[in-house]
């Protein structure tokens, strides 16, 4: 004990001492362009204090409501009966009330990100959940169709502002280590939150008007955020741009709670230089200049077609259409209970994000997906074949009522849940990484852009599925999603960077020449290699009564310049 409270000593002696002249390096190599506050390694960083664990759990609050909201129409589908007017819902009034909520989250997406630019990330928060609160009173009451698609058109709105501004909020406040992880934290909330709606689903399914309690519960989670809002901070990049330094400083404080007040300090300072372009950039130039900055700069371009790309590849795999049909799905296979089976395919979902949460910073988001989307592939390719054999004496399509085989009705659960298994590992958290991807300046316009993408193609598919399945039989449309995700594969192999390990200031060095595949394993290793060179320091010093003539972070930085 004694020897670990002198190592603590011995170090933070030699960073006191060595605080001036490391912070005018610092400040040097931030202007290099080559180190961020990552580099400035502050005591207990391998450790997360209890505020960023609070921060995050609070803010994935937002991604409970998103999947909940998302998940929780399905079962009420199967249930409204005639309660809205018609004896029983159309497949047109169906897919007019499932899309209804993707095009309200398309509009929230597009603006979500450009507004918390100007108010700030937490305001925004707080606006969705007053919508989301709203929403969920508004389908709970309803009696008519229509009123049921505004309901859902204004819960939608909610869903795209969370599914936009809550991933951005917590990368800000997050450890460079572990900034991954607590975006997939979020990610488990979502699918988290469809569990809780499948549970809710079939708790309400065999109660009179159950539908109304299952969409009117979705106000409960957002009033608790709502309140809780009022205690977290604002992002310390957007206090720096509010020239707020002190409650920047402040924040880091707590986020690097077992550090030296000079590596706070440092760690601030070093914040400020990277995003000083940044800052300067966004109080000399209008929204709509931005705007056409992000496409203009083929730096931001770049990082655009990436965050774009994989949120269309996200949506165009077909999976929301599982989460939004599945009850109805698997009634017309055969299932007895649809709304349960939809419930072990939404808790293979969730399971599987756990398993992502553990490797995405330890195994990279590249890698993960590189070995995970060939899996939805044999997942919608196998489900194709089952429903082609399955379906031969239908004619190709689903005929409710129909007795089906029960060994191809496994198979295609089988085949959907090793679909659902891939997609929770890779594709469900991979692309909400996008925050990481754009500078400062253009953050809120970019991850706008990125998530209103993902809500197009959600609602293109969505919009299409049960005419798809009617179309070209359902062999045809998993076939179909099948090749799609054949070329999102694609696209990834070639355009995707692996960004874990790099702040996110060092990830815009990346697109400098290309998408930045080479160049990022070339900065990854650099940092690694920094990084040994520190460890091995500090066991130096620890070895040694005198401290040594430079600090680590001293010769970090010089070895940058």
């Amino acid at each position: 004990m004694d020897t670990a409270s002198n190592t603590s000593d011995t170090l933070k002696a030699r960073d006191a001492h060595h605080y001036e002249d490391v912070e005018g390096n610092v400040t040097s190599a931030v202007a290099c362009g080559e180190i961020s506050e990552a580099l400035v390694v502050a005591e207990g960083e391998e450790r997360t204090s209890w505020f960023v664990w609070l921060l995050v759990a609070c803010t994935s609050i937002s991604g409970l409501l998103f999947g909940y909201d998302t998940g929780v129409i399905s079962g009420a589908l199967v249930t409204i009966g005639g309660d809205l007017g018609p004896a029983e819902l159309s497949s047109g009034q169906k897919e007019l009330i499932t899309s209804a909520t993707t095009l309200g989250a398309l509009i929230g997406g597009l603006v979500a990100g450009m507004l918390s630019d100007f108010l700030g990330r937490r305001p925004v928060l707080a606006v969705a959940d007053v919508i989301f609160i709203g929403g969920a009173i508004g389908q709970a009451v309803c009696h008519t169709v229509w009123s049921m698609i505004g309901g859902r058109f204004l819960i939608g709105i909610g869903v795209g502002i969370a599914a936009c501004v809550a991933p951005v909020y917590i990368q800000e406040l997050s450890p460079t280590r572990l900034r991954g992880r607590m975006v997939v934290l979020n990610v488990v909330m979502i699918t988290g939150g469809q569990v809780v709606a499948y549970a809710i689903d079939a708790a309400f399914a065999n109660v009179s008007g159950g539908w109304r309690w299952m969409v009117g519960l979705g106000a409960v989670p957002a009033g608790l955020q709502c309140m809780f809002l009022a205690f977290l901070p604002e992002s310390p990049r957007i206090m720096i741009k509010r020239q707020n330094l002190e409650a920047a400083r402040a924040t880091m404080a707590k986020i690097y709670a077992h550090a030296t007040p000079e590596q706070v300090d440092l760690k601030v300072k070093s914040l400020v230089a990277a995003v000083a372009q940044s800052v300067e950039i966004t109080n000399s130039t209008t929204l709509l200049q931005r705007c056409k900055l992000i496409v203009a700069n083929p730096v931001n371009r770049r990082a655009l077609i990436v965050g774009c790309g994989m949120q269309a590849f996200q949506q165009l795999c077909g999976f929301n259409t599982l989460m939004y049909y599945s009850a109805t799905l698997f009634k017309e296979i055969g299932f007895d209970q649809p709304t349960a089976v939809g419930l072990i395919v939404s808790g293979t979902n969730f399971l599987f994000t756990l398993v992502a949460l553990k490797y995405i910073d330890i195994v990279g988001r590249r890698r993960i997906m590189i070995w995970s989307a060939p899996g939805m592939i044999i997942g919608l390719v196998l489900a194709s074949v089952a429903f082609h054999f399955m379906t031969l004496k239908t004619g190709g399509r689903l005929v409710d009522g129909t007795q089906y085989s029960t060994t191809w009705s496994a198979i295609v659960l089988v085949a959907m849940i090793f679909y659902v298994a891939s997609f929770a590992t890779g594709l469900g958290n991979v692309p909400w990484q996008q925050g990481e991807l754009f500078a400062l300046e253009v953050r809120g316009i970019g991850t706008s852009l990125a998530t209103t993408t993902n809500w197009a193609c959600n609602l293109l598919i969505g919009a299409t599925y049960l005419s798809l399945m009617d179309r070209i039989t359902p062999a045809g449309a998993f076939g179909f999603y099948a090749g799609l995700c054949l070329l999102g594969w694609l696209f990834v192999l070639a355009c995707f960077p692996e960004t874990a390990g790099l702040s996110l200031e060092e990830v815009q060095l990346i697109f400098r020449n290309g998408f930045g595949i080479r160049e990022s394993a070339r900065l990854r290793a650099q940092k690694q290699e920094m990084i040994r060179r520190k460890h091995g320091e500090e066991a130096s010093a620890v070895g040694d009564a005198k401290p040594p003539s430079k600090s680590s972070t001293v010769t970090e930085v010089e070895s940058q310049v």
